[in-house]
């Protein structure tokens, strides 16, 4: 069977149940992030500034042109454009704080790339899929409409955000208490509900696997290579570099099946990309934390102090 032609086993309750679950993982990111997260945006913009291009504006064009490169099957070119089009994933926080990069940065860009995909991913989507040989006749047949896309997203990210953020407001002790929980709740939902997937899918996922497995890790691995050699070119610390780095290579790919489910009907290629990158970028994510926490980044600040001292 080709690629394209293939579509997930997916009813409207397992979708439902996506939802649900993306909403509570959300909820559990917001649970991190203040209104300082944003004060602190506005007060030093640069690092987060530069961050946020490399992922809602380079990533999506180096996508493109490796989508041009390698030409793979349409679904799944423009799986690929929608992955880069997602913002940054809810384990990017965990993964920077490990890595010994800023996490402050990290909860900032998840944030602002969080109410920034209302409208950027929907464009990137859109923009590039449309550019994009054979993904352009997917994006006609569906109809998409960026509208619709943009509700899906204020609905699944932004409410869940919304709510997040004023429990921790009004209710940081709670949020305290919360935070531990939901992270576990997070990633184990994550990880069983794309087990379970797979599972359904099986035949699907050793027929493809050739296709998509060596195209996420170049994907992804472009992803974490942009974010940090484009930090180091605006002439961030180290200490930076990997926050970015990770910010941008950990995508919300959570977002990106619920877009598959919802608008294009489980389409094959599409939906095995989104799949995969859930499992790929954490493991790679892990990989250069790990690598990262052995060898400790100065903090500009500390530094600066102790000079002046």
């Amino acid at each position: 069977m080709d690629v394209d032609d293939a579509v997930l086993n997916f009813n409207p309750t397992t979708l439902t149940i996506l939802n649900v679950l993306i909403g509570l993982i959300m909820f559990g990111v917001a649970l991190d992030i203040r209104v300082e997260d944003f004060r602190r945006i506005l007060r030093d913009p640069r690092g987060p500034a530069i961050g946020l291009v490399a992922q809602f504006l380079l990533f999506p064009a180096l996508t493109f042109v490796i989508v041009g490169l390698l030409d793979p099957a349409p679904s799944v070119a423009l799986g690929m454009i929608l992955v880069a089009s997602c913002p940054g994933g809810n384990f990017s926080n965990f993964l920077t704080v490990y890595a010994r990069g800023n996490g402050a940065m990290s909860v900032s860009m998840t944030a602002v790339s969080t109410l920034l995909a209302i409208v950027m991913t929907p464009f990137n989507l859109q923009f590039w899929g449309s550019r994009t040989e054979g993904a352009q006749d997917i994006l006609t047949q569906v109809s998409l409409d960026p509208l619709d896309l943009m509700v899906t997203i204020v609905l699944i990210l932004g409410i869940p955000l919304a709510l997040g953020m004023l429990v921790q407001a009004k209710r940081p002790e709670l949020a305290a208490r919360l935070h531990k929980p939901m992270r576990i709740f997070s990633l184990t939902a994550f990880f069983s509900f794309i087990l379970f997937a797979l599972i359904g899918n099986w035949s699907y996922f050793l027929e493809f696997v050739g296709i998509f497995a060596g195209v996420v890790a170049l994907q992804n691995a472009a992803a974490l290579s942009l974010g940090y050699f484009t930090a180091a070119a605006g002439r961030l610390p180290e200490y930076d570099r990997r926050a970015i780095s990770i910010e941008v290579g950990i995508q919300n790919s959570a977002l990106g099946l619920v877009i598959v489910f919802t608008f294009f009907d489980g389409l094959g290629g599409m939906a095995v990309i989104a799949a995969w990158w859930g499992i790929w970028h954490l493991i790679a994510g892990l990989t250069i934390a790990t690598f990262w926490s052995r060898r400790p980044a100065p903090v500009p600040h500390l530094v600066d102090a102790g000079t002046a001292a």
